[in-house]
């Protein structure tokens, strides 16, 4: 299989790449946008990389990356009433949300910002971009 790469974004006050060296291996959950859970359930597997992104600040950028070390799974966070963002109608029995977990590998000292990789001629195919 061959290795896949994909971007990943948090906002840096909810979950920043700082909290995801701390924890050393992170649940990737609470993805709640159907395309985007099915790529988690479907495509994002073991050994993919991972641009983690920061959004919702004023410096847009991939701070670093991290790898997928384990693939899709149901995200239990949805039938978790005391999560931050549960969805009653998922359920272990018939989950609908998927996650998955990856480590950090790298912080990168001079982040790329999005209009730095939209500027790069080698990026113009990336879907996001």
């Amino acid at each position: 299989m061959t290795q896949q790469f994909w971007l990943f974004k948090s906002e840096p006050q909810a979950y920043s790449f700082d909290d995801l060296v701390g924890d050393e291996v992170a649940e990737w959950d609470g993805v709640r946008n159907y395309q985007a859970r099915n790529l988690l359930r479907d495509e994002v597997h073991e050994g993919d990389g991972v641009l983690f992104y920061h959004s919702g600040s004023k410096n847009l950028a991939v701070v670093g990356t991290a790898i997928v070390v384990r693939g899709g799974y149901p995200d239990h966070t949805a039938w978790d009433p005391h999560s931050d963002h549960p969805d009653p109608k998922s359920s272990p029995d018939s989950p609908i949300w998927y996650m998955v977990d990856i480590k950090p590998v790298a912080r990168f000292t001079a982040p790329p910002t999005l209009g730095t990789m939209k500027a790069m001629p080698q990026l113009t195919g990336m879907v996001l971009l």
